[in-house]
């Protein structure tokens, strides 16, 4: 129940429903939330619990000193110790945030040749704040053939950042063309992931709503794209009708 409601304050909430003035407040509410959940479970009698709480503080950090600290150290104080999922976790939540380079990304992949590993570094990658990086995983995705679906999904996962919406800003309006291209080209499994994970879900605004109305009507996305499409077209009015303020 803890985590289901977490991550949908985290993922719905914060990131759509609240306008971005607003973000930062849900933001911190929810760290405060997670920081008195991992508090309560000191004794370790709920690990559960506390693991829940410590992957959703890392997720909502605003700043990067304590996740930066549990990453340096490898454990929470207490508990849990990060395994390769947690650590992975952190980082992208540091590239987030600007509080790593390539250079930190790459030496743990050395540390973590895994499939795990490669999926958390193509999101790390996505996820730096920078033109060039978010330009290389563009073209990762939607301009090459050469990422495997889980790649694709871990680059996806990375690129849209509410945090960075003037940075992908132009990538909004390219998203539709893109994908109608890439489903075509590459498939059912690769157009379901592109509607998913690929879809500029913080985008809510008017215009990405025309595009993708727009888009459902005259470019003809493969059935597996539109089905995407459809669904996240519908949360995305919703979004839109949650943010207007009431009359």
């Amino acid at each position: 129940l803890a985590g289901g409601v977490l991550a949908f304050a985290t993922t719905h909430v914060t990131n759509r429903y609240v306008t971005p003035d607003e973000r930062p407040a849900a933001l911190a509410t929810l760290t405060d939330l997670c920081r008195d959940l991992i508090r309560r479970t000191e004794d370790g009698d709920n690990p559960g619990l506390r693991l829940i709480a410590v992957r959703h503080r890392i997720d909502t950090a605003a700043h990067p000193d304590t996740i930066a600290a549990w990453l340096t150290e490898g454990t929470v104080p207490g508990g849990p110790e990060l395994d390769p999922e947690l650590r992975w976790r952190i980082l992208t939540r540091l590239a987030v945030l600007d509080a790593i380079d390539e250079t930190a990304i790459a030496a743990e992949l050395a540390d973590d040749p895994s499939a795990t590993g490669r999926e958390g570094a193509a999101r790390c990658r996505a996820a730096l704040p920078h033109k060039d990086a978010k330009a290389r995983a563009w073209d990762a995705m939607f301009h090459t053939d050469d990422l495997s679906n889980y790649l694709f999904t871990a680059t996806a996962q990375g690129f849209w950042q509410p945090e960075q919406a003037d940075l992908v800003h132009p990538y909004v309006a390219r998203y539709y063309k893109d994908a109608i291209t890439l489903a075509a080209r590459r498939g059912p499994a690769i157009a379901e992931a592109a509607g998913h994970w690929a879809f500029p879900a913080h985008a809510v605004d008017p215009e990405t709503l025309r595009l993708g109305q727009k888009c459902l009507r005259k470019a003809d996305p493969t059935p597996a794209l539109r089905r995407k499409l459809v669904d996240q077209l519908d949360d995305l009015a919703r979004a839109l009708r949650i943010q207007q303020p009431q009359a």
